[in-house]
């Protein structure tokens, strides 16, 4: 077989392990979805609160899928000596690598589309008034954190301090990002910290390319940058034991 069709077939075997697996579909699915809907529904009344709310859990799901999964996954792969055995076989290292974050980029997008719809059907708000820019913005906040997860696999020593390890950089990172608030209003000494991190830059773009506004350009550039970054210290610190 070609290393495409590997990957294709490695694709369809992470679709079926993670939908049979409910803790890693409730978390890093379900759980910005139920969010959403609560909180949602709780200024289901304030269409300002609404356009803040939804792109927002959209960057969420992002990471979620992403950064979370993917470091937890790939640091519990590599514990268990799952990696090692992998990288024994004549599948190529590519092609594993494709199918493994291709099913993470599938969660991440189903995940941005389900919030828009939801947030169009039940809470009323507008389709986005950039389509093209709202794809722009996942694909490349896709490869921002899917890189970060790789990463910071390197960093956790074993698989049972992965969820205190991941959980300590997703929980702080989306209360500070603006997940749930406009960023704008946090204490300046957090938001200096946000502006630097990329979540809420993904953010800010989602947004810009949902409701309108904002600075597209400074955005992209520093999800960008970190993207350049991340895939950096993925490929050059990865290791298969």
């Amino acid at each position: 077989m070609s290393a495409v069709a590997l990957a294709w077939e490695q694709f369809r075997f992470e679709r079926k392990l993670f939908w049979r697996n409910p803790s890693a579909a409730f978390f890093n699915f379900v759980l910005p979805l139920l969010l959403l809907v609560l909180i949602a529904t709780a200024f289901s009344s304030e269409s300002d609160e609404l356009e803040v709310l939804i792109p927002g859990i959209a960057g969420m799901g992002v990471l979620a899928t992403t950064f979370t999964a993917l470091s937890f996954n790939l640091t519990m792969l590599r514990d268990e000596g799952v990696l090692k055995r992998i990288r024994g076989t004549p599948m190529p290292a590519g092609a594993y690598l494709a199918g493994f974050i291709g099913s993470a980029t599938m969660n991440a997008v189903l995940q941005v589309t389900m919030v828009v719809v939801i947030g169009n059907v039940i809470y009323g708000v507008d389709w986005p008034q950039d389509p093209m820019l709202l794809i722009g913005f996942t694909l490349l906040g896709v490869v921002c954190f899917a890189a970060l997860g790789v990463a910071f696999s390197h960093l956790i020593p074993n698989e049972e301090s992965a969820p205190a390890y991941t959980n300590a950089i997703f929980l702080p990172l989306i209360f500070i990002s603006g997940v749930f608030y406009s960023a704008d209003d946090l204490p300046e000494a957090l938001k200096a910290i946000a502006e630097a991190l990329p979540l809420k830059h993904l953010i800010d773009g989602l947004s810009a390319a949902m409701v309108g506004g904002g600075d597209t350009g400074t955005a992209a550039l520093v999800v960008g940058a970190w993207a350049v970054l991340a895939l950096f210290l993925a490929a050059r610190f990865f290791r298969w034991e």
